[in-house]
Order: C-alpha cells, then structure tokens, then sequence
C-alpha cells in the first residue's frame, strides 16, 4: 500500500514537482551570488540618518532606499527626469553600480510561484508542494523499510542503477525537500489567507505633520535611532506634497518619519504571526542565508533525477508483472501457488513453477498471498513463494498474509511448501518465510519439505528444490529460471596463477582486462559469467576494484562444474562475456575502526582485495583456512608484501593438510583475547566462504563473544557481522 500510495503522486506530478523544483533550483542561487558579487554588506555602528547623509551627496533626487534580505543597499532616484536604481556603499553612499532586475530571474519567480498563471496557478504550485511533501514522506517510509529501520538509513544501498541512485539520492535531499514543500506550502496558505501571515497592513498615516521647515535627513532623531542592519526601506517624502513624511520600514515593525520633528509617528510593530512568516519566507528562499538557499537549491535539483529513475522502475515493475498461463480457478484448482514479491522479482520463479505443474498435469492456480481467503477446497498441495523486505518484514503483496490465515484458517492437513528468497548479506534472511512456515504449521498444514530459502534468486537453488519437490510428489519436475541479466561486457583473460592440483583441489586466480573500458565494480562486488552452453549465471566474487585496471576472481575447479571447468580450461587471450552484480552490503564499513577478515579456500579473494585497497593503513587481520602451505597458499606473496607495508597488521593461516592440521576456526579460538579487543574498539566482521565453514564461524565467535555479553546476531543487527556465503 505504501509504494502504491508513493508512486501514483509522482506518476501524476513528476511533470510538475519537476518543474517547481528546478525553477526553485535556478532561484536559490540569487542568494550566493549577491554575496558573492560583493553587494551584501553587514555593517556595525552606522544607522539610517547616516546612510541617507551620505547617499544624499551622491544622489540630490533619492526616492527610496531599500536594503535586500541578503544586505544589498540600493538607492532609487530620478536624473534628469528618468527614474534609476543603484547599488551603493553603505560607508560612502557612492553608487557601486546600476541596479538592473533580471527580466529573466522575475520570470522564473513567477513561474516558480504561479506557473504564470496568476491566482490559478498559486494553487498549481501549492498543489506541486503537497505533492513533494507526501512523495518525501512515503519515500522516506519506503527506504526505512527498505533497509530494515531508521539505525541502517545511512548504510550502502542495493539493488540496480535506478533503485540505488533513487533512494540515495532521495536519503541526500530528504532534509532540503521536507523544509522546502512545508515552507511552500504555508506560503501558498498565507496567500488563500487559510493561515494568518501577520499584521502585513500599513501603519495609519498620521493625519497632522509638524509645522516648520524639513529638517536635513540626516538629523531626524528616529533615522539616527534605527540601526542600517535593521532598514528594510525608506521611503522618501514626495516633493509635491507638503504634508507627506518618510515611510520607514525596519526588521521590528513599520511606520512614519516626520521631516520637520524628526519623531517616529504611527508605528505598528510586527506581530509574531508575521514574524514567522518572514522567517519561513527566509527558509524557503535562502535570502539571507545563501548557504542554505543552495542546500535548498542542490535538493531540488535530485526531483528531476528521482522522476526519472521512479518512472522507469514504475515502468519495469509494470512490465515484470506475471503473466499467468493456464491460471485454474482458484475453486477448481488441486495445486495453489501464493506468491510474496516487492518487485515481482519472485513472480518468475512462480510462473516457471506453475508451468511445470500444469505440464505434469495438474490444474494449477497462482495468486498474490494477500489475495488468500481459503476458498481452495478442492486443492491437495498449497506452494508458498515469497521475499523478504527490509529488517525481516513482508513484502508488498504478503503484508496481510497472516492476518489472513490467523481469520480464515486452513484446510486441515493440507500438504504445504514455503520456498524463501532473500540475500544472505542481510541479517534477518528469509525471515518473513520462515514467519509463513510457522503460520502455517500453527494453522494444520502438513510440510511437503522442509523450509528452503534461494540466496540471491539462485537459479541452481531454484532448480535443486524442483528436484526435492518433484520426489515429494512422486513425479518428475524440472525447474528451470533465470532472471533477466543486465548488459555483459567483453572481457579478455591477461593473467592466470595455478594452486592447489598436489592436494585435489585445483584453484587458478584469474586476471581478467577488457578490450576497452572496464565496467565498475570494488572488491567484494559479484561478476556473473555465462559458461557456453547455459543461460544460467554463476557468481564470483571480485578480488580487485575497476581502479586497479583489471578483474581478478579466484576460482576452484569442481568436477562437473560446467562454469569453473571453463574458466580454467580458458586461455590466455580468449574472451569471456560477464556483467557486474553490485555487492555493497559486503565490504569494509568507512572509519578507522579495525576489521577481522575471515575466509576459507576461494573465499580469500575479496578479501585479499579489501587488503590491497587498504591505503589508510587501518588496522586489518586475516583469518584463512587453506589446505596445504606449500600448494594452496593463495595470495601468499602479496599478503606477506601488505604485512610489510603495513596493509596487513596481522596474517593467521590455517593449514588442515599441515603438520598441525588446523582450521580457521582454531585461529579463532586461539586469539579469543585479541579478537575481544577489537570488538571492543568497534571491530567489523568479515566472512566469505563456503557456508559450512561460516557456520562454524559463527559458532566459534560466540564462545569467543560470550564474556562481552555479545553474539554475532548482535554484531550482525549492528552491521558489524557481514557475509559472503555460497
């Protein structure tokens, strides 16, 4: 309901947030250049009557003296018959130069204002700033969620180009937008007069003036008592009038100036209502404040850019909407299929499953969960497929899954199973799924199989639990998907380095450069690589950074492994096609805090990249489990060069193969104390390997964690415990 109700506002009004937004960019500028230019002066001990002294030497026919929000003193008056504007030097009352309004700034204003439609349009533009005020809100909302609560709001974003730079550049502008669309839109109230903007009426004009002679202005007693940081205008008596006087306009109030006493006569201070008006006039605008006003201005400029990105992720969403076939009524059906998706990512695996079960001969019938209502009497197996979003919480079309079930209930004893999706990097993995399978037993359902999650919609996982499923339903059922793969870029093998072939266990780190340009990535990133003969892709992860010029993945070969067979039969020379998987949850968090590197076998290669980014000299320690120091010592060299530059503050190999035979997790155990330490300095935690070996980490880090009152769910909740598992 959420995306639903951020993304129909900013469907309707991008066209014209867009457009108030970059003609308040444009404004917010004025500001910062008037102080740039010279023209805002501050002045101290220098009142009005001296200023209109001095001005007066320099301009016998001065009208009016007005002193702008950011400091510019300009001086109105007629020569020669002809009216003219000056800037002037409040020290000398010497013009500086012609005051000239850009036309084209006073037709921006307006189009900002009104979009040049006068009262109408008043209304468009505070139309424009509610618009901005509930896409800033929801938006808000949505990244919150997104990234599991207000602690991960500044953390790295996932997801493609156009969700990431979204939400990043919706969390840099949030703050500008949200002070901008409020003081807009009580601007526009003040307008209408649905809001009290202040006493703004004129002070009475006196109905006597002193006999006698004008006094020289700059004697008037009340000019000599207002100080120029206060003046915002004076107005002249006119030549004609006799019985006119000076109008004074200040920051505390308004009133007249009697050029024969001198006296200050009908003044009307500012009330408080109209004082906040000013004030948020000024929020708004930046005049006065010009580094805010380009805060303000920098803010708005991420509307465009935000419309853009949002209404191609609208676009795609809309076009990865499930397109169902052979879709039984719901009542008729004997195989349901329910479906949990933010993105309708997950809809894909879906329809390949109701594919295969409708080609082995059943009537299948596929929904979103919010839509379950128990109605599938004739049904003799229930499949529930569904992310995760955000700190553990349901996706968008499973929100009111399990106020559903909790009020309909279940057919009892029907045979059910969950398949989770989610990304091992976040803490609360798959952890709406494993809620479902729970509900699920509590209402009577009978498991099928066990819970089973897919880590970063693994086409192989997905296709391992349809060998599972087809043997828990007697028949064979084959699935196969592969979601939609961004661009491939060329790459052209440059380099290999052989381990591991005298313990069984061939591993080649590969250096990879590419024709032109490199695509980019950092150290931790995924490169996915099609082997001939699949669709499927299989991940590495990234041991370089594109700044290096190069792309270095570490890989094992395993028998029958169709993708590591290929690469390390590759040859100098040929090519490979591959695209970039952004990983940003996975790599070191920016500060100096220290940072425990954990891995095993292939696992070392990002991390041995974090190693030789690590310019700063932080302090890092690598823990890493191989098999013999002689054949499988990965990245021997350059890590014993990173100890000796100081890279590396501490390196501590495990050998199982070795005389010791040891494994990463004694290392651990072994440095109980000194790990500790570092967890008390704000230590992060690194893991990447096989996911045998990270849940022996992690057992082994909670011994060792225990005497802090720690645990690494606790490190994790605080994203200090990240993994790269496979």
């Amino acid at each position: 309901m959420l995306r639903q109700f951020h993304s129909l506002p900013g469907l309707v009004a991008a066209l014209l947030v867009a457009l108030l937004s970059v003609s308040g960019a444009i404004l917010s500028v004025d500001p910062a250049l008037e102080r740039l230019h010279g023209t805002a002066t501050e002045v101290g001990q220098v009142n009005v009557a001296q200023l209109a002294g001095r001005v007066a030497t320099h301009f016998p026919g001065v009208e009016q003296i007005r002193r702008t929000a950011s400091g510019t003193l300009i001086v109105y008056y007629t020569e020669q018959g002809q009216p003219a504007a000056e800037k002037v030097d409040p020290l000398t009352g010497q013009g500086l130069a012609a005051y000239q309004p850009s036309d084209v700034s006073r037709w921006i204003k307006d189009l900002h204002r009104s979009l040049l439609l006068g009262t109408t349009g008043h209304g468009l533009a505070g139309i424009g700033a509610l618009l901005m005020l509930l896409l800033s809100v929801s938006g808000a909302l949505l990244l919150v969620r997104r990234v599991g609560g207000w602690r991960n709001l500044l953390r790295p974003l996932r997801g493609n180009f156009s969700q990431r730079w979204h939400a990043q550049v919706g969390r840099l502008a949030l703050l500008g937008l949200l002070l901008s669309s409020l003081s807009g839109l009580y601007l526009c109230a003040t307008t209408f007069e649905l809001i009290d903007g202040g006493n703004q009426d004129e002070p009475p004009f006196p109905a006597q003036i002193s006999a006698g002679p004008a006094m020289p202005v700059a004697s008037l007693a009340a000019l000599q008592a207002t100080d120029l940081n206060d003046l915002r205008e004076l107005v002249y008596p006119s030549p004609d009038n006799p019985r006119d006087m000076f109008s004074l306009r200040t920051v505390q109030g308004d009133g007249y100036v009697d050029p024969a006493s001198g006296t200050l006569v009908s003044y009307q201070a500012h009330d408080a209502m109209y004082n906040l008006y000013e004030l948020i006039y000024q929020l708004h605008t930046g005049e006065g404040i010009w580094w805010l006003g380009l805060l303000l201005g920098l803010s708005a400029l991420g509307v465009p850019l935000m419309s853009m990105t949002g209404v191609l992720m609208w676009w795609r969403r809309r076009k990865a909407r499930p397109d169902i076939r052979h879709n039984c009524a719901v009542q008729l059906a004997d195989s349901v299929i329910l479906v949990g998706s933010e993105n309708n990512s997950t809809w894909g695996f879906a329809n390949a499953l109701h594919d295969a079960l409708h080609q082995a001969g059943h009537r299948v019938h596929s929904a979103a969960m919010n839509q379950y209502a128990n109605d599938c009497g004739n049904a003799r197996q229930l499949f529930i497929l569904t992310s995760t979003h955000g700190d553990g919480n349901a996706p968008a079309q499973a929100s009111q899954f399990l106020s559903r079930l909790a009020k309909t209930g279940l057919k009892p004893g029907l045979p059910f199973a969950v398949l989770g999706f989610g990304d091992r990097q976040f803490p609360q993995f798959c952890q709406f799924a494993h809620q479902v399978q729970d509900a699920m037993l509590q209402a009577g359902g009978r498991p099928l199989l066990e819970l089973e999650t897919i880590d970063r919609q693994s086409s192989q996982a997905f296709a391992r639990w349809g060998d599972s499923l087809g043997e828990a339903l007697g028949q064979g059922l084959q699935l196969t998907y592969t979601p939609p793969q961004p661009p491939t870029h060329e790459l052209v093998l440059a380099e290999r380095r052989a381990y591991g072939a005298q313990v069984n266990a061939p591993t080649h780190i590969l250096r990879f450069k590419a024709p032109a340009t490199l695509p980019d990535f950092e150290a931790g990133d995924l490169v996915a690589i099609v082997p001939p003969g699949s669709t499927t892709p299989r991940f590495y992860s990234l041991a370089s950074g594109s700044q290096d010029g190069l792309l270095e993945i570490c890989v094992r070969k395993h028998k029958g492994g169709l993708c590591s067979e290929f690469l390390h039969n590759l040859s100098i020379g040929a090519s490979i096609q591959a695209f970039i998987q952004p990983n940003p949850q996975f790599r070191p968090a920016s500060g100096d805090h220290p940072v425990i590197l954990i891995g095993a076998g292939t696992g070392i290669g990002p991390l041995a990249g974090f190693i030789r980014n690590n310019k700063a000299r932080h302090s890092m320690h690598l823990y890493w489990g191989g098999r013999s120091p002689t054949s499988d010592f990965l990245y021997e060299a350059e890590l014993k060069h990173y100890l000796a530059d100081r890279r590396l503050t501490a390196l501590r190999p495990a050998f199982s193969q070795a005389l010791d035979c040891s494994y990463v997790q004694d290392r651990l155990l072994g440095d109980a104390l000194i790990l500790r330490r570092l967890i008390e300095k704000g230590a992060q935690v690194l893991v990447c390997g096989g996911r045998e070996m990270a849940k022996g980490v992690m057992q082994v880090l909670d011994e060792v964690l225990a005497p802090l009152n720690l645990s690494v769910l606790t490190l994790k909740a605080q994203g200090r415990y990240r993994e790269d598992v496979y």
